[in-house]
């Protein structure tokens, strides 16, 4: 813990910003804090809130208040000029009834406290607003507006005293504050900090590509991986350390290379987290920073398309180069030049040589998705065998098989039918239906719009922790909110395929044995979804299939098929 203050440049001339109580004082500050109100903060609430206590986010000194935030949803700036591009705030439940003047205890999720949040100002914000402003679009597949639904609809703002960081016992020889990171960079002795910003798994392409980045600068490379939230479906942060642990202790020059964690809470917001990453790197020392092809970019929107351009990151980070006091260190797509043996970037080769390259979606799909062993021009063995580790064959790994639809669609059914094909194939599965789950794990629900979002994140919880180790779960549950279906793939990762049974209205009317839609069109029923309450078909499923012209035993063969086909399940 940091017991005095930082006083380091920060960007703008500022200073390095230490939120961090004097050790001295901690004693009867924990002590106080105990006695106070206390908001369990989120996961991401958390790791802005160590970074804001480090000076990570020099020079924001809290969580922002009302003019802040919308200037830097307006113009990328605080109300005071200053460039930061990312909203960094506290939400809060209404229902949590916390009163202006107030001082509440903010502690993480296993109850350790925090920090004391003085409450200045509560103050409404617009999801759609800020959805729009800051990361260009309002669409649910963005996995943070995805979770934004989630967000209490008002921001905390006040002073904020920081007690204690988040425990972190794994990797606590590379997790440092900036003002730490700071000094190893100093004693190497070299002018100029190239860092790389890094959520997946290092291959021998960037490998090449860091360490040219740090040779075009005559400077030191800092590897900086992420560690605190990254992209839904992302390699662990415990095997991606593995990996850069190996390569730096291994393949990097020890006087030219430094290895530390970042504790951040990705966004995902292409170009304006571009720059969040420069004005961070910064604070860390570095006055360069590699930013490559859809710097953290989401991938695709709902219907398919990218969210951001792929150099678009480039061109605002070099925008505000100056400002900022970070040069971008911009690359395009690298190869492998086979002929060679060696890596180039594609746009300064020749019409028709002769390259090879693997994308992300081939190494997961073709390599660790079928048990084959990436090739050593592509990866170090030692990073191949870690990985192969992690991510066994795809007929080994989890699956969610998620049905949605209306009421008498033919979701249980159809799951019926999977079960027993899936069942003959060799793999375990696990259902839950929603009405089964309804009976037990969401007993005492209602039907309102927040208790049916309750259940479903309920059923997909249970539904990620069968994923994760391993086993086969099938879903089937009307979950007619689209933000909720998002949220819960998010929470699965890739391991999570949506099924739609688009089966129409008027055809599951005239099959309802059960009679609720008549009950509810006659009133008797309230808010009966595809009649007084809204069903939001998906965009893009993986599947859409129909109970009408069709059967059950049809539509499982054609899921069955596709797994196989996609190596979740042996062929015969």
């Amino acid at each position: 813990m940091i017991a005095e203050k930082t006083k380091l440049i920060a960007p703008y001339g500022g200073e390095l910003i230490n939120l961090l109580t004097p050790s001295d004082q901690l004693a009867e500050r924990m002590s106080y804090a105990g006695e106070l109100p206390s908001l369990q903060v989120s996961p991401r609430v958390a790791c802005d809130l160590e970074l804001l206590a480090v000076g990570a986010f020099s020079p924001l000194r809290g969580f922002m208040n009302r003019a802040d935030f919308q200037s830097v949803l307006d113009t990328m700036r605080l109300s005071d000029g200053t460039l930061f591009p990312m909203p960094i705030a506290l939400p809060v439940d209404p229902k949590e009834d916390i009163q202006v003047g107030s001082d509440i205890a903010l502690r993480d999720s296993r109850n350790n406290i925090l920090a004391i949040q003085h409450v200045e100002q509560l103050y409404a914000w617009d999801l759609e607003e800020t959805a729009i402003k800051a990361f260009g679009k309002f669409d649910t597949r963005h996995p943070i507006i995805a979770e934004m639904h989630r967000w209490g609809k008002l921001n905390i703002a006040g002073e904020l005293e920081v007690l204690q960081l988040p425990h972190h016992p794994d990797f606590a020889e590379l997790r440092r504050t900036p003002a730490e990171t700071r000094a190893v960079l100093e004693s190497y002795g070299h002018d100029n900090v190239v860092a790389f910003q890094t959520r997946n798994p290092l291959h021998r392409v960037h490998e090449a590509l860091t360490k040219r980045a740090a040779a075009s600068v005559d400077g030191v490379l800092l590897l900086h991986p992420v560690v605190g939230m990254t992209q839904p479906g992302d390699v662990d942060h415990y095997t991606r350390v593995r990996v850069y642990k190996t390569l730096i202790d291994n393949y990097y020059e020890e006087d030219r290379s430094l290895l530390s964690l970042l504790p951040l809470a990705m966004r995902m917001g292409g170009p304006r987290e571009a720059v969040w990453h420069a004005i961070i790197r910064r604070n860390y020392g570095a006055n360069h920073l590699i930013v490559g092809r859809d710097h953290a970019g989401p991938g695709v929107d709902s219907l398919g398309n990218p969210f951001y351009g792929p150099y678009d990151a480039q061109e605002l980070v070099l925008e505000y180069a100056d400002e900022v006091g970070v040069k971008p260190v911009p690359f395009t797509e690298m190869v492998y030049l086979e002929d060679e043996d060696r890596y180039e970037e594609r746009s300064k080769l020749p019409e028709g040589a002769k390259v090879r390259k693997i994308s992300g979606t081939q190494v997961r799909k073709d390599y660790l998705g079928k048990g084959v062993p990436l090739p050593g021009w592509f990866s170090r063995p030692e990073v191949a065998s870690i990985l192969a580790e992690t991510y066994p064959p795809r007929h080994r790994r989890g699956l969610c098989l998620w049905f949605t639809g209306l009421s008498g669609s033919g979701k249980s059914t159809t799951a019926e039918q999977i079960v027993n094909l899936l069942m003959e194939k060799g793999r375990n599965v696990t259902v839950l239906d929603g009405d089964v789950v309804r009976t037990h794990l969401s007993k005492g629900l209602g039907f309102s719009k927040e208790d049916r979002d309750t259940n479903i994140r309920r059923i997909g919880f249970v539904a990620s922790e069968i994923v994760r180790h391993g086993g086969m779960v099938i879903c089937a549950a009307i979950s007619p909110y689209r933000a909720t279906r998002e949220n819960v793939r998010n929470r699965v990762g890739e391991g999570f395929m949506e099924i739609y049974m688009a089966t129409p209205l008027d055809y599951v009317e005239a099959q309802d044995v059960k009679g609720l839609y008549a009950k509810a069109r006659r009133g008797d029923i309230k808010g009966f979804t595809g009649i007084d309450d809204p069903y939001e078909p998906p965009l893009n499923p993986d599947f859409v299939l129909t109970a009408e012209n069709t059967s059950a035993q049809a539509n499982a063969r054609l899921v069955v098929d596709r797994l196989i086909e996609l190596g979740y399940v042996l062929a015969d």
